[in-house]
């Protein structure tokens, strides 16, 4: 279980751009890094684009405002002259921002934890994994709820066998937010739509991603190898991006999925389910009850499974930190995400590859993946929801 205490041997001099009193996303970073005060230390930032409201933010925030930069650049710039300059910056900006800023990090010996969808393209992101190779550093993703323990309980539940043989993936990550025209809406919900600062697509990317991401850890061992992908746009001013899509899938198992995506589900506030049915039992989580997990073994009545239990397996009770009898959430998911990335910094910096071979966090593969994945979506989409080759 974890507590708080010291897992590295000091707090990583950490940094943010974007994220400000603007930004939808900010706050979430800044309670999984800061909610173990022994892994990181916020020093600075490039929170805004305006940079008097950056500043003004920084400082309500506790940060020098000295280390308040107006861009990014400036940061990089200003911070590499420093003893004691930043070590770890996170990118909480759009989406077409993150390549640029990612690879300037990068050059200047700054490690980085980006914002998903990582980049556009793949070309792109295997581009990045060469220069963090030739740089020494790490590159960390932030898929929000896979740092859950119950998520963890899935994947050793599927690896010790006991849903047998996976037959069927079905994932769902729905709400109805966007079911409305975008005549009102947020600046964050703007360049969302827009294909030049939101990419190739919209609700694939933006939440798609995070399903894809956590079947690839709760099924390391099973692979996509043929997809076809219908995506639509409602709101017919999003289009080509997509405001609703279905994916269905056929694994290298023989086992097959099913992913809807959707910010046009009116009324809803489902957001994420994933349910696994294998040849022995089944097993069903919620982002809306996530401190249980739904066991369903064939010929008996179904088991819910509460986090924080003794009956549950190590590889979910390792990443427990509040306990059977209190709630975990999504802050606690991302803390256990800064904290593996955190770890991987720490080990990176000591020189200690045998930990990072076998140590799990979002790194630059799961980010290229899910890339990988978007632009096989876009492919079969754009060729009259085809089933293609996974590629």
């Amino acid at each position: 279980m974890l507590n708080g205490e010291k897992l590295i041997e000091r707090p990583l001099r950490w940094g943010m751009v974007g994220g400000g009193r603007t930004g939808q996303v900010g706050y979430k970073h800044r309670t999984g890094a800061l909610r173990d005060n022994t892994t990181y230390k916020l020093v600075c930032g490039a929170f805004d684009l305006d940079a008097v409201r950056g500043r003004d933010f920084g400082a309500n925030i506790g940060v020098d405002g000295d280390r308040c930069y107006p861009d990014y650049k400036t940061l990089i710039t200003e911070e590499a002259k420093r003893e004691d300059g930043v070590e770890v910056v996170s990118i909480a900006t759009p989406n077409f921002t993150h390549y640029e800023i990612t690879k300037a990090c990068l050059e200047a010996g700054m490690h980085v934890i980006c914002e998903k969808p990582l980049f556009f393209t793949v070309a792109e992101c295997e581009e990045i994994a060469a220069l963090a190779e030739e740089t020494g550093m790490i590159i960390g993703v932030t898929y929000g709820f896979t740092g859950h323990p119950l998520v963890h309980q899935m994947a050793a539940m599927v690896k010790k066998g006991m849903l047998g043989d996976i037959r069927i993936v079905d994932l769902q990550y729905t709400h109805g937010f966007n079911a409305g025209d975008d005549a009102d809406a947020s600046e964050a919900q703007k360049w969302r739509t827009n294909p030049a600062t939101s990419g190739p697509t919209f609700v694939l990317g933006d939440i798609g991603t995070h399903l894809y991401y956590l079947s690839e850890i709760v099924l390391p061992h099973m692979k996509i190898t043929r997809l076809m992908c219908d995506r639509h746009s409602f709101i017919k001013s999003r289009a080509p991006l997509e405001d609703n899509a279905y994916v269905l899938s056929h694994y290298d198992s023989g086992a097959v999925g099913r992913l809807w995506v959707s910010s046009v589900n009116a009324g809803s506030m489902a957001s994420q389910r994933y349910r696994l049915v294998g040849s022995k039992a089944s097993v069903e989580w919620t982002d809306t009850q996530p401190n249980e997990l739904i066991y369903e073994i064939q010929g008996q009545p179904p088991q819910i499974l509460h986090h924080g239990m003794p009956y549950l397996e190590e590889e979910s009770l390792q990443y427990e930190r509040m306990g059977a009898l209190h709630t975990e959430g999504l802050g606690d998911s991302w803390s256990n995400i800064y904290l593996w990335i955190a770890q991987a910094i720490d080990a990176k910096r000591r020189g200690d590859e045998a930990f990072l071979r076998t140590h799990h966090y979002p790194g630059i593969k799961a980010g290229t993946e899910g890339v990988r994945w978007l632009e096989n979506c876009v492919r079969s989409a754009d060729t009259g929801s085809a089933w293609v080759d996974f590629q």
